[in-house]
């Protein structure tokens, strides 16, 4: 099966509602670009809230049928996704790289690590398993059903337009749940061409619904009285406005925003793994992941140490078109996302920090039109700085020098953001008292992006997570259904007499 027409053709991208592929009605369009050329490949559609709706209305038609269906049965259909996307698995990666403009073997990783939710969304059946207690009171048994809730929402982010859904659909269906998706309208092709996946595997229609747009669709989502849970992805002002918008409209909500997220290196580090360990967490997919070390909090006089070492990788980086399988970094996604990351440099150097490498400004050759800027690098910069306050989103490093251990897990305790950290040393009980003391939801010890596998669950803290639960996993399972408790009695086990108080155990 190859890529659908609207990967190839200079043409619209719509929608997928209902089991098929829907050309939009609304009349609105935005471009999608290459970003390693710079040229507009094609048009995404934009859509108006009477398509939101009908989306919706499929889902809402498809809930009833789907959440009677076994568990077992929906893992089937899963389990024939899972292989169809591993015979497709090079195709989905060449979609994002194509729109995305990461480079290609990191995208494979992200079509990769997509695949391994929809793995652990196989096991439904052991999953929704509940508790059962026997005589909790005299003929009494009581039990725990875990339901669906009904049609739920996903809405996505450009930076992982694969892995980032499949923290979220995958466990939706799997508890008998519909699904819509909103993904980035950055980068949408691939949304369709796993809508197509999924109803070759067998998923009834409407289970599984694809619509393309903006604001206007994501505010017919928040709002829509059907849609009983809505999961987002991106960054902390619209995760905030997310949160609060859905839960006013009495959902369930789960908004994963942005990220500042610190490595600290510890003097008796390995500096070799050190300096690999932030070129690539760093620089790695141009920065454009929120999982990305954007600070390296270097700890005593290891900031000698490494900052030259730093700077001598970050200039040799391979900036080229993602295809390229030599590629160590891609172009940024957009022109206006670019424009932003520089901004962000200028003001960086204004403020005092020290630039000891400049991205701005490069051109790749037979791509000069493309959307690239090379790795920056700056030292002492300080927590007053907005390069070190705000979220970049681009290969920009911040070197933070601190005396000790103690500063240095204060200064990553003191920021808003709480999504991801690491730690870079060989004592064990360093790495022990920085796993407890730190505030932040996800931590590596000398593992520089800690995202948590499968059966885990992904989410930060502070103001990096809006709602009670994480994605994916057993908190991915509690978030898509709702629990009910039921308890039984037999006439034959019934004292006579009314009873005026609750059951207990006697």
């Amino acid at each position: 099966m190859g890529a659908p027409e609207a990967f190839t053709a200079t043409a619209e991208i719509g929608h997928f509602i209902g089991g098929r592929a829907v050309p939009s009605t609304s009349g609105r369009r935005q471009a999608v670009y290459n970003p390693a050329t710079g040229a507009v490949a094609r048009q995404v559609a934009l859509a108006s809230a009477d398509e939101v709706n009908a989306a919706v209305a499929a889902a809402q038609a498809a809930f009833p049928a789907w959440a009677d269906t076994p568990p077992l049965r929906r893992a089937r259909v899963l389990n024939k996704f899972l292989q169809l996307l591993n015979e497709q698995r090079d195709t989905l990666a060449a979609m994002i790289t194509a729109e995305h403009g990461k480079v290609f073997t990191d995208a494979q990783g992200e079509v990769t690590r997509g695949i391994e939710i929809v793995e652990f969304a196989c096991g439904a059946p052991q999953l929704l398993k509940t508790d059962f207690t026997d005589q909790v009171g005299t003929g009494i048994d009581n039990w725990v059903l875990r339901q669906p809730l009904g049609v739920v929402a996903g809405i996505t982010p450009f930076n992982f337009p694969v892995m980032v859904p499949m923290w979220m659909f995958p466990m939706a269906i799997a508890t008998g749940n519909s699904f819509v998706l909103k993904p980035s309208e950055r980068d949408p092709s691939p949304s369709l061409f796993i809508a197509e996946l999924l109803k070759q595997a067998g998923l009834p229609d409407g289970v599984f619904n694809v619509v393309q747009g903006d604001k206007l669709a994501v505010d017919t989502l928040l709002t829509h009285p059907d849609v009983k849970a809505v999961s987002f992805v991106g960054s902390t002002p619209i995760a905030q406005y997310i949160y609060e918008t859905g839960a006013k409209h009495g959902k369930r909500v789960q908004a994963l925003g942005g990220a500042k997220n610190h490595m600290v290196v510890m003097p008796d580090a390995d500096l070799e793994q050190s300096v690999d360990a932030l070129i690539g967490a760093a620089y790695g997919s141009a920065g454009e992941r929120c999982m990305a070390i954007s600070v390296a909090v270097l700890v005593g006089d290891v900031a000698d140490q490494i900052v030259p070492k730093l700077a001598e990788r970050a200039k040799a980086l391979k900036v080229k078109n993602g295809m390229e399988l030599d590629a160590e970094m891609g172009p940024i996604v957009t022109p206006q996302a670019l424009e932003r990351i520089e901004g962000y440099i200028a003001h960086g150097v204004d403020e005092g920090a020290k630039l000891v490498v400049d991205g701005r400004g490069l051109k790749v050759p037979g791509h000069e039109q493309g959307f690239f800027t090379g790795g920056t690098l700056f030292d002492h910069v300080t927590p007053e700085m907005k390069i070190y306050k705000e979220e970049i989103f681009g290969p920009v490093l911040a070197c933070v020098r601190v005396p000790d251990f103690a500063s240095a897990v204060a200064l990553v305790n003191a920021h808003e953001f709480g999504n991801g950290v690491a730690c870079f040393t060989r004592d064990g009980h360093v790495a022990r008292e920085f796993s407890r003391r730190i505030q932040v939801g996800m931590v590596g010890i000398n593992v520089p992006i800690p995202v948590p596998m499968a059966w885990h669950g992904f989410g930060g803290w502070k103001k990096s997570l809006f709602g009670d639960m994480h994605a994916y996993g057993e908190e991915g399972v509690r978030f898509y259904t709702k629990q009910k408790s039921v308890m039984q009695r037999w006439p034959e086990s019934t004292p006579k007499g009314a009873e005026f108080v609750m059951p207990t155990s006697k």
